[in-house]
């Protein structure tokens, strides 16, 4: 049994199979990387980052690479039930780009009654043509991050600095649970367009830049 954590990378589910010895994570890097593979497998993007589901599994040392691949991206499509396809077409977004969302999601709060108030303020920052400004996404486009992001760190140019660059970074960031998935599918009803870390797991919400302002002071 092989349990694939909620928020984990393409990058770190290999070294968590080669670690369970059921996959060279080279290997498997490789394969989830390959373009033609993630098209062959009905995803629109350049990896199968985000559509690796997060769960528990069965593995097996003769199993291969290949088909763990499939059997982690099967029990996303499973999961992203007809409801949720219909949904999308509500949205007007691609399913690559909500599931982006909810890779940000994801990243950003595991709280459960946060993730649509999340959602609602990633959403609404999109539909203003703002920049979303994410952290995460940051984090993920760095290839030495110490652990503390830096003002620096806001400021360098990278794929996925959406401190830099409108709209949603190339792909997704993370692989999502079903609860990110959802509230990214399901933003709450609210005008928010910022939040600030209260340093205890929650955040503070505020709809106008004055009030976000006060927020990060206190």
């Amino acid at each position: 049994a092989v349990t694939i954590p909620e928020g984990f990378t393409m990058q770190q589910i290999a070294g968590l199979l080669e670690e369970k010895g059921v996959a060279d994570s080279g290997a498997f890097l490789s394969l989830a990387s390959d373009q033609e593979f993630a098209y062959s497998l009905g995803i629109q993007g350049p990896s199968l980052e985000g559509f690796l589901f997060p769960d528990t599994y069965r593995l097996s040392k003769g199993m291969g690479e290949k088909r763990i691949a499939q059997m982690l991206v099967g029990r996303f499509q499973a999961v992203f039930k007809d409801e949720y396809r219909k949904k999308l077409q509500d949205l007007s977004i691609t399913l690559e780009e909500l599931v982006t969302l909810a890779s940000i999601i994801e990243k950003e709060t595991a709280d459960p009654v946060e993730r649509h108030l999340i959602s609602a303020v990633l959403h609404n920052r999109l539909k203003a043509g703002m920049m979303l400004q994410s952290d995460p996404t940051v984090i993920y486009g760095m290839s030495d991050f110490s652990g503390n992001l830096t003002r620096e760190d806001l400021q360098k140019a990278n794929p996925y600095n959406t401190y830099l660059m409108k709209g949603l970074p190339p792909h997704p960031i993370a692989n999502s649970g079903e609860a990110s998935l959802k509230a990214a599918l399901f933003p709450a009803p609210v005008p928010y367009r910022y939040f600030v870390s209260k340093n205890n797991g929650t955040h503070h919400f505020s709809t106008t830049l004055a009030e976000h302002e006060r927020a990060v002071k206190t």
